[in-house]
């Protein structure tokens, strides 16, 4: 029998490689809902390929522009509510929530609630709602698989080994477009500069999040969740290649490091296969054609939004949620050319020295830090 997945931001990056990886393994998968945002032709198209029972856009207008385009037969719902949906309509096994930003924690939840396995491509989601998340986990409900490359390789690293032999995990960093530029032409750049990543295909909020190492700043607080470890166990390191995923450090000084080609189809694969590991016809790494590996520290002076991350991190409660939320304001500011490069930096830290930390142990408090952050940080744009 095959297993039921419903695909979360199924137009974009991570959603279409999903798709492509059911593609392949269509003896295995069926997909029973897909949840995307306003790119209706392709949503479209998607639909006619996969033949889902639910499709979740961003509004009703987005969902009266599908309707006319897909079968009656296929159910069209909408928002906040019908991202829900999609999460448990059609009873799936596994739920791949691979939407953009803060809005992965509420399906996540949902899912998690209905005893699903969660895929999870978002890092927004541990990073605002992990504590309510991990509250979840411990209560016996579901089952929560990391698809992000580097979790992914740690995951992949601890398998067979004893939680308490971990001296630390090593998270590794392609250091992005402006591994070698001055702090002067960072804070010239331009969209089309930080959209130029040099080994990953990604959306535009997350390649301007490796620009500025704030994608790897979540991904510290999201591995903080996934493997229980604390922030002095998690350490950063710039590797120009991208072809070490990532390493774990073990208490005897051993290191197991998760080694593939720059290909996303590779973790979302073994998510959503796991334990099992089918043969696909993915690019493989040749370790012949490898010319040399390169490490190096991360410049927090260069790149201040890692070290935010970490405080943010540390501080726990619902800073790491105002991080988040202003840190999207500020993305979105900046690919719209309202503040500069350096500027993403500047908002977020204007925005976590405003907030007042309080407990993220319910979803309303991390929604209203959300909500205030936002409005801090469109507010301190607006000043500049």
């Amino acid at each position: 029998m095959r297993q039921k997945v419903a695909v979360l931001g199924s137009t974009g990056s991570i959603g279409r490689q999903t798709l492509e990886v059911i593609s392949a393994l269509s003896d295995r998968f069926e997909v029973v809902s897909l949840a995307a945002g306003r790119n209706v032709d392709l949503l479209s198209s998607q639909i006619e390929a996969f033949r889902p029972r639910l499709v979740a856009v961003a509004d009703e207008e987005v969902a009266a522009r599908l309707k006319s385009k897909v079968d009656d037969a296929v159910r069209v719902v909408w928002g906040r509510d019908g991202l829900v949906e999609a999460a448990i309509a059609g009873d799936p096994d596994v739920v791949v929530v691979a939407v953009v930003g803060s809005s992965g924690l509420q399906p996540t939840l949902a899912a998690l609630a209905e005893n699903k396995t969660v895929a999870l491509a978002n890092k927004e989601t541990l990073v605002a709602g992990g504590e309510l998340v991990s509250q979840v986990l411990a209560g016996g409900r579901g089952r929560l698989l990391p698809i992000d490359s580097e979790h992914s390789a740690i995951w992949q690293c601890l398998q067979g080994e004893a939680s308490d032999r971990v001296a630390k995990v090593i998270l590794t960093a392609s250091g992005g477009p402006f591994r070698t530029a001055s702090k002067d032409e960072m804070e010239r750049a331009r969209p089309a500069d930080a959209l130029q990543h040099p080994t990953w295909s990604m959306g535009g909020k997350i390649t301007v999040d490796s620009a500025t190492m704030m994608n790897k700043g979540l991904e510290v607080i999201e591995a903080h969740w996934l493997f229980g470890i604390g922030y002095d166990q998690i350490q950063v390191i710039v590797h120009p290649q991208s072809i070490i995923h990532s390493m774990v450090e073990f208490q005897d000084g051993s290191l197991k490091a998760q080694l593939g080609a720059p290909d996303m189809r590779v973790p979302i694969q073994y998510a959503l296969c796991y334990p099992d590991r089918p043969p696909v016809a993915w690019k493989r790494l040749s370790l012949l054609d490898l010319a040399t590996l390169t490490f190096e520290p991360p410049d927090l002076e260069r790149f201040p939004c890692l070290a935010l991350a970490y405080r943010a991190g540390r501080e726990g409660g619902t800073a790491p949620a105002a991080l988040n939320a202003a840190n999207e304001v500020a993305v979105e500011a900046f690919l719209t050319e309202r503040i500069g490069f350096g500027d993403i930096a500047r908002c977020v830290e204007s925005v976590l020295e405003a907030h007042t930390v309080t407990s993220a142990e319910n979803l309303d408090s991390i929604v209203e830090a959300d909500a205030w952050a936002r409005q801090e940080a469109w507010e301190w744009i607006r000043r500049r």
